[in-house]
């Protein structure tokens, strides 16, 4: 019988995973631990998706900054991965190909090393950062093309972005560049706009974040968009209403269809220009005062360290 490989992308926020030869899509896996303000109740990675009040959620994440620093919590996310019989597969009968922060720590790689072969006792593994793996994707095979001798490969994360070369198959290290914008970021930039626009959402990230991967987007033309805007709401194909969850009434958040009747009980939650200038941080980080370059001028910079 052969062997399987259990692919783990160990992600700040969420853990996509999935058994070689059975799983044709990622499982996601929300990585870390919460607890309800309303129920009290703990609940540890996947757990939460049982959660039936996501209102003030508190969350402890195994990841810092972008490193891997509570290892407390992340045995306890890997636990209920790996025991249970959830994976499928036997730890002592498979390999693991996990990933790694990029520029990671020789301590944090030790402990990496611990978990996987004294904790959960898998036959080998390969530890790798996740850019590294794209010349063995069949992302251009599909098309009938083979991979490109050469790629950049922008890695957009929970805590940070990298711009990635390579070459010839491998990761040109000293050419890697990083920009402190992520996904946490953008939830937070977005908390602040509405908490000071419309409703106070300074403790609801949960419902934020689900409100960003909902209704925002990236604009080709950001001033045309902006001027877009500008007109009235229900005249502007920009506006979009999302109703806020009512968890008394078990009831989850949703962008509301236009055929949807209003109820007096709905707390709406206006996006307008917020939709398209959150993720503009991306591109202009420099708009909301962060010390980073934006992507075009690392490509550009790339593109220089590359050629010599």
């Amino acid at each position: 019988m052969k062997q399987k490989t259990v692919v783990l992308d160990n992600g700040a926020s969420t853990i996509k995973l999935g058994v070689t030869g059975v799983d044709k899509t990622p499982r996601i896996v929300p990585n870390g631990v919460f607890r309800s303000k309303g129920d009290k109740a703990t609940y540890v990675g996947q757990e939460v998706y049982d959660c039936q009040d996501f209102a003030s959620l508190h969350y402890r994440l195994p990841f810092e900054k972008g490193y891997l620093v509570d290892w407390d919590v992340q045995k306890a996310v890997w636990d209920g991965i790996f025991y249970g019989g959830k994976l499928g597969v036997e730890t002592t009968d498979a390999s693991l190909l996990i990933t790694e922060p990029y520029f990671d720590l020789p301590k944090l790689q030790e402990m990496y090393d611990q978990f996987v072969f004294e904790e959960y006792e898998f036959k080998s593994y390969h530890r790798c950062t996740p850019a590294s793996l794209m010349p063995f994707s069949n992302l251009f095979s599909e098309r009938g093309s083979p991979n490109p001798e050469c790629m950049i490969i922008v890695d957009s994360g929970f805590s940070f972005t990298h711009v990635v070369p390579i070459m010839s198959g491998a990761v040109v290290w000293n050419a890697v560049k990083r920009i402190d914008v992520g996904g946490k970021l953008l939830t937070n930039h977005l908390k602040n706009l509405v908490s000071f626009r419309q409703w106070n959402m300074m403790d609801e990230t949960y419902i934020i974040n689900n409100v960003k991967e909902a209704c925002c987007y990236v604009t080709q033309n950001f001033k045309q968009e902006l001027e877009t805007c500008k007109a009235n709401l229900g005249n502007n194909p920009v506006h979009r209403e999302y109703i806020l969850p009512d968890y008394s009434v078990n009831r989850p958040g949703h962008v509301r269809q236009p055929d949807e009747a209003m109820q007096n009980s709905y707390q709406i939650l206006h996006m307008n220009n917020e939709r398209f200038s959150v993720p503009e941080v991306l591109f202009r980080p420099d708009d909301i005062g962060t010390l980073s370059l934006s992507f075009y001028y690392m490509l550009r910079e790339i593109d220089v360290i590359v050629r010599f």
